[in-house]
């Protein structure tokens, strides 16, 4: 039996596309039952529809709260009885809400290799950035489960890169991307099969 996967994202969706792309395998262990997203223009949407998986999508603005748009968010999902929650670029904090409905369901990808580089603020190009400035002599991804600390929770899987001379954030991003794409369906499907 197929675990049943649901998906965050906020924009283009590339690991969302390395995660569906792996599903297709027939000996995968899991199967996309939804993507969501709270940006109606996300890349990520597309990427559903074109991969005949079903596509949400929830406007923020027509909450008052945020607790208020995760609830309305649990209510989507729940239909869906997702046993596992892939965060791919979502770019909002969960509330308590949230995790008191799926807790121990939802993991996510950085674009380092935590602890390190973590927390508050730490996405994107801020991360790699960071790196740099560190003089770090290797950086990576790692996939975790979600805690309601930002990137606190256990690791589950990681992957290495060497930062190199004259990296710039854009080529260290483009190398650790690369090890997300493998990195994000490797981690799922040991979780599907334990």
């Amino acid at each position: 039996m197929k675990k049943r996967v649901a998906f965050l994202a906020s924009g283009g969706g590339s690991n969302l596309q390395a995660l569906l792309d792996a599903m297709q395998a027939p000996d995968f262990p899991a199967e996309p039952v939804l993507v969501f997203s709270d940006k109606s223009g996300a890349r990520a949407l597309e990427r559903a529809r074109l991969a005949g998986v079903s596509a949400e999508h929830l406007d923020p603005k027509a909450y008052s709260t945020r607790e208020g748009f995760d609830m309305a968010l649990v209510a989507l999902l729940e239909p869906f009885q997702p046993d596992l929650i892939c965060l791919a670029g979502y770019m909002r904090i969960l509330t308590p809400a949230f995790f008191n409905a799926f807790m121990g369901r939802i993991i996510n990808i950085h674009p380092a290799l935590l602890p390190a580089f973590g927390g508050p603020g730490m996405y994107g190009h801020h991360v790699h950035e960071a790196v740099l400035k560190a003089g770090a002599r290797e950086s990576g991804a790692t996939v975790h489960w979600v805690v309601p600390e930002v990137d606190a929770g256990p690791i589950i899987l990681q992957a290495r890169v060497p930062v190199l001379p004259g990296d710039t954030p854009e080529t260290l991003a483009a190398r650790v991307l690369e090890q997300e794409h493998k990195l994000y369906p490797e981690a799922v499907k040991g979780l599907c099969l334990s």
